[in-house]
């Protein structure tokens, strides 16, 4: 069954690159889940089953294009099974830390069907708190259909 993660939370990486997931994403993510990075600078964590609907979609895409081609690679050359140790933990891969600017100091956010981890200064960038996200977040609304 499909969970709905949610909420915002402020952790830090240790030394050895392990990270405490928060015990209301840990019961959606599951035990054992994938982090792959993200399309902003982020990195995602998909529990298993959300996994394999997202990996169903992408191995939907056409082969003949080389644009789900280059997708399907981006996701799956930088998946990660993880698991979650005794103590809440896992550990983000020093290559995806790389990638994205991960040092210490992170983010963590449940965005629906993944969760998605920031770094705490790429997070402050996007500025989802900040009454012009707010503003622009209320005329896409008035623009769309979902009702509110």
């Amino acid at each position: 069954m499909s969970k709905n993660l949610r909420g915002k939370f402020y952790h830090s990486v240790d030394g050895k690159g392990r990270l405490i997931i928060p015990a209301k994403l840990r019961d959606g993510l599951g035990t054992d889940f994938v982090m792959t990075l993200g399309i902003e600078d982020c990195i995602y964590l998909y529990s298993e089953e959300e996994w394999e609907k997202f990996t169903q979609h992408l191995g939907e895409l056409a082969n003949s294009k080389s644009q789900n081609r280059m997708l399907k690679r981006y996701f799956q050359s930088n998946a990660v099974d993880c698991s979650i140790d005794s103590q809440g933990r896992t550990v983000i891969p020093a290559d995806l830390r790389e990638d994205v600017g991960i040092d210490k100091d992170v983010v963590i956010i449940g965005n629906g069907e993944k969760a998605e981890v920031w770094s705490a200064a790429a997070w402050q960038e996007t500025r989802m708190d900040s009454k012009e996200t707010r503003e622009s977040i209320r005329a896409m609304l008035e623009e769309s259909d979902l009702d509110f």
